[in-house]
């Protein structure tokens, strides 16, 4: 039986830790983050499913401190996995298993490695991301690929969509990638690095809207930061705005810049190309704005960005 050391948070972790079990690898340790009281918690927990099943859970602040490293290293695990955890590991972590170090990366590497890649895909318009099982080395994301499965972003998908459909690909590409990891002849492709490029994270003040940005540019900003990410948003003189829901809806007069109107019952966002977005859902001080409290919330025929 193969053994492992598990380092893992969010949804993703949740569901490749169970496919390591459901595989019958020995899970020594697992390794995953204290939640935050500070953050909109909405996905699953690592630590509930490694209670559960009885194994031995820690949640330490700095995973590469010597006191965790020799803990990794008394496990005497043939395999390291990382499944979303937060924090880079070191070397003397990826050196501890005998049998490597790998990855779950919420994107087709080499596109979009570093942090929120799906947030960054859908951001960009793409049309696709996916999952990536890769070898760990010290720098981030660019190590050879074991396997990887792509999902398709469609024109609407919010981020949090997207973020379902790349946890199954997670569960798959893991799930199909270790019997060939166990038997020691899992396919190793070095990654041609300049296809792709590094994307840090993001904060909520990332989110303000550009208001001389295409309606297909605005569009996409809105569906990739609605929730349960902080929202996209502009400081206007009545409060500040937050569009969580957009729609793409043809085209419209040029505005000097992005504005919110209302009409035929609806609200509508004019953006700087001439396009237009059917405003579905959005907030204004902090309180629901609809087609119906426009005129007494806004105080004024558009409301600019």
């Amino acid at each position: 039986m193969s053994r492992a050391v598990v380092f893992a948070y969010h949804n993703v972790g949740v569901r490749c830790l169970k496919a390591l079990i459901g595989r019958g690898v020995e899970v020594a340790l697992v390794v995953t983050h204290q939640d935050n009281p500070n953050e909109n918690i909405w996905f699953a927990s690592v630590s509930q499913v490694a209670r559960d099943y009885g194994i031995p859970v820690i949640t330490p602040d700095d995973p590469n401190a010597p006191e965790v490293v020799e803990q990794v290293q008394s496990c005497q695990a043939d395999f390291l996995f990382s499944f979303y955890y937060r924090h880079m590991l070191k070397a003397p972590l990826l050196e501890a298993a005998r049998r490597g170090a790998y990855n779950m990366h919420g994107s087709l590497l080499p596109k979009y490695r570093g942090r929120v890649p799906i947030n960054w895909a859908v951001i960009h318009g793409e049309t696709e991301t996916g999952a990536t099982l890769h070898q760990m080395n010290v720098k981030p994301d660019n190590g050879p690929i074991v396997d990887q499965m792509a999902v398709p972003i469609l024109p609407d998908d919010s981020a949090d969509e997207v973020f379902a459909k790349v946890t199954v690909a997670a569960e798959m590409v893991l799930w199909r990638s270790l019997p060939g990891l166990i038997a020691g002849d899992a396919p190793h492709v070095q990654q041609d690095l300049s296809l792709g490029g590094y994307f840090g994270g993001r904060k909520p003040e990332d989110g303000r809207i550009d208001s001389l940005a295409s309606a297909e540019r605005l569009h996409d900003f809105a569906r990739a930061l609605t929730r349960p990410f902080p929202g996209a948003f502009a400081d206007t003189a009545a409060g500040r705005l937050l569009l969580w829901k957009t729609l793409r809806a043809g085209s419209a007069a040029p505005a000097e810049r992005a504005e919110l109107r209302c009409a035929d019952g609806r609200l509508w966002l004019h953006c700087a190309d001439g396009g237009r977005l059917a405003v579905l859902e959005a907030e204004l001080a902090g309180l629901p704005l609809t087609a119906d409290n426009f005129a007494a919330r806004v105080a004024a025929d558009a409301l600019a960005l």
